[in-house]
């Protein structure tokens, strides 16, 4: 398959499918990445989509950028994949409008690497600066200041899709904006973006540290004293018990103004030099993250953090910490790591204590596990945050016992009004989506009006059937209400 471009070389298939995985190291799936030739960022999206089109209806195609979506929502298995960032390269900042055009293929790093040192920051950043633009507005991630700023897309003021029809500029006020915005790619390619960015008087962080002594405790700071902050988290130790239970460290943050800082900092306010101190190995043994080494750190972990301090951090320190440690996801072994991710609403603060009681009674282990507060969510139909309360934790995959937990949680979840991230999910069960996410049916007719023989689709999305499920069935609803009623158990 080929298509001339402007610059009279062809975009064609690379070859022999290649297998690829998630953040998580599974699942796996094989699909041909699209080649655009030996001039990559040359390509604009107006080739993409003529070579889309030109494709058997057949063929299925999805965007693919840095790989840190920890499942199958960039996986396309038999079929195709695009990365963003073999198009036309944008970078083009306004300061008088704080407005940022810029390609879909460049990453967070990228933006603050050349921004930051002029003060300026992104509106939203998750916990890797390894996103890319239109990963960033599929997934519509979150930060730590959700409470405060909501999630990504919601800073964007416009956005170039193509479509299986071909090219369109959306903006906010388009359906099709919003059913992009955590539609997870399969609603077209997005090749460019404009992002409201922000002004930082440095580049540090002012933090103040509070260790907490229980669940009830940690969920009562973050609900007092959130709001008076910017960005607020929670470490939890998912492995306390009895009247430890959801110990915490939580970390609240503001930008660090030029009075903050100490003299040495002082000299260059606007410093940012981000660094990756370690490698994982290629080779870790499964083992080597196990019950007894995640108690021993989760311990260590919990006992170094002050009962209460104020400090200032760089951005990476306080965003990024695993940053710094380059390819981490191979600490987990060969089995590879899910990320187990949901969302209860407020009130429903018994259901995530008895989740977590559940983990830790089963003895699963994960020395990530992070608790923020969501502030109103989104008009995304597929968009993750909602009011409430979210929790992720690191899952290694090689304990059997695992899926069986999960699905159990999966109920708890879905029976609090709650929802997974499904661009972290690799296991959840169809049946519960449309009961998480009530948008489901609206988000399908707008994908099918835009693209009407499934052009745009990864293996999350057929795992799912995302785009042609049934309404809820009523015997599955009934089950659900039936144990909010009752409470968990």
């Amino acid at each position: 398959m080929t298509d001339s471009n402007d610059f009279g070389h062809a975009i064609t298939d690379s070859g022999q499918p290649v297998v690829i995985s998630g953040w998580g190291r599974s699942p796996y799936s094989s699909s041909t990445r699209i080649d655009f030739g030996d001039t990559p960022g040359r390509y604009r999206p107006e080739t993409l989509a003529r070579y889309i089109s030109a494709l058997p209806p057949s063929n299925r195609i999805i965007a693919r950028g840095l790989g840190r979506s920890y499942g199958d929502a960039s996986l396309c298995a038999g079929g195709r994949f695009v990365s963003p960032d073999d198009l036309s390269q944008t970078f083009d900042f306004d300061p008088a409008t704080l407005r940022l055009r810029v390609s879909a293929g460049v990453s967070l790093d990228e933006i603050m690497r050349r921004l930051i040192p002029s003060g300026y920051f992104v509106p939203v950043t998750p916990g890797t600066r390894y996103v890319t633009i239109g990963g960033a507005i599929a997934a519509d991630i979150h930060g730590k200041n959700h409470h405060k700023d909501g999630s990504f897309a919601q800073h964007v003021t416009r956005m170039q899709l193509v479509t299986a029809s071909g090219s369109e500029e959306l903006t906010p006020a388009d359906e099709l904006f919003w059913a992009t915005a955590g539609g997870l790619g399969m609603t077209g390619i997005i090749t460019e973006a404009t992002i409201q960015m922000r002004r930082i008087p440095t580049s540090y962080m002012k933090v103040t540290t509070e260790r907490t002594p229980d669940l009830e405790e940690t969920i009562v700071r973050m609900s007092s004293k959130d709001e008076q902050f910017q960005y607020s988290v929670a470490w939890i130790d998912c492995l306390a018990t009895g009247s430890s239970l959801g110990r915490s460290v939580i970390t609240w943050a503001d930008h660090a103004e030029v009075a903050d800082l100490g003299r040495k900092q002082m000299r260059d306010p606007f410093g940012y030099s981000p660094r990756t101190r370690l490698t994982a190995p290629d080779m870790a043994p499964s083992w080597l993250l196990n019950r007894a080494s995640i108690k021993i750190f989760n311990e260590a972990w919990y006992r170094k953090a002050p009962v209460h301090a104020e400090t200032t951090e760089t951005i990476p320190g306080y965003f990024h910490p695993l940053d710094g440690v380059a390819d981490w996801n191979r600490l987990y072994g060969k089995p590879g790591f899910l990320q187990y991710q949901f969302q209860i609403p407020f009130g429903a603060e018994s259901v995530l204590r008895h989740i977590i009681e559940r983990l830790s009674g089963a003895r699963a282990s994960s020395f990530l596990a992070v608790l923020k507060r969501f502030g109103p969510g989104s008009p995304g139909p597929l968009s993750f945050p909602a009011p409430g309360w979210t929790l992720a934790l690191d899952i290694p995959i090689n304990d059997p016992r695992i899926a069986s937990l999960l699905d159990g949680l999966d109920y708890l979840v879905a029976g609090a009004g709650g929802r997974v991230y499904l661009a972290k999910d690799s296991r959840v069960a169809k049946d519960l989506i449309p009961v998480m996410y009530p948008g489901l049916t609206e988000w399908a007719e707008i994908a099918q009006r835009a693209d009407p023989e499934y052009r745009f689709i990864s293996d999350l999305g057929r795992r799912l059937e995302l785009r042609k499920l049934p309404e809820p069935k009523a015997s599955l609803l009934g089950t659900l209400a039936t144990r909010n009623r009752r409470g968990p158990n």
